[in-house]
């Protein structure tokens, strides 16, 4: 039996500062604090939702497990469509943040290398596709950034 799912329930991330990440999320991305949890009065973590579509996220207070994870990408956040990642990259620039700029992916475009306070990479995809996926046929992808500069290439003539 497949089980029914349904998409994303929340991103979850270990923090050293619960304040400071809380804060930077609702700043750049419009996430907002939903629910709240404490533990002998202190505060340990927060679910923050987004107003426009973004999953949930969940943020906790783990600054030993924050350290250890930093630099890893554990998500990417969809964007609808190129236009939209474009309008995201331009404002996080005008915001002084650090990112490698919107790029032609294997499927999407794709928005890496913004780092959120504790250097989780957080990145973006949009859901518009330029590549149909096809599970029969599964795509095979030998080295994503020089398969994905190629298609760009034809993708380009096309369009």
């Amino acid at each position: 039996m497949i089980p029914t799912l349904d998409g994303v329930h929340h991103l979850k991330l270990p923090v050293t500062d619960l304040e400071r990440s809380s804060a930077w999320y609702a700043d750049r991305l419009g996430y907002a604090i939903a629910l709240e949890f404490r533990q002998h009065g202190r505060r340990t973590g927060v679910t923050m939702t987004h107003p426009r579509g973004g999953p949930d996220l969940g943020l906790v207070l783990d600054p030993e497990l924050a350290r250890a994870a930093a630099g890893f990408d554990y998500f990417s956040i969809g964007v609808p469509d190129r236009a939209s990642i474009t309008a995201l990259a331009d404002d996080l620039t005008s915001r002084g943040e650090q990112h490698a700029g919107v790029h032609f992916a294997t499927v999407g475009w794709i928005l890496p290398g913004l780092h959120d306070p504790d250097g989780h990479e957080v990145r973006f995809y949009t859901t518009e596709s330029h590549t149909p996926l096809d599970p029969a046929t599964p795509l095979v992808v030998e080295d994503a950034i020089t398969s994905a500069r190629a298609a760009e290439q034809v993708w380009l003539r096309t369009h």
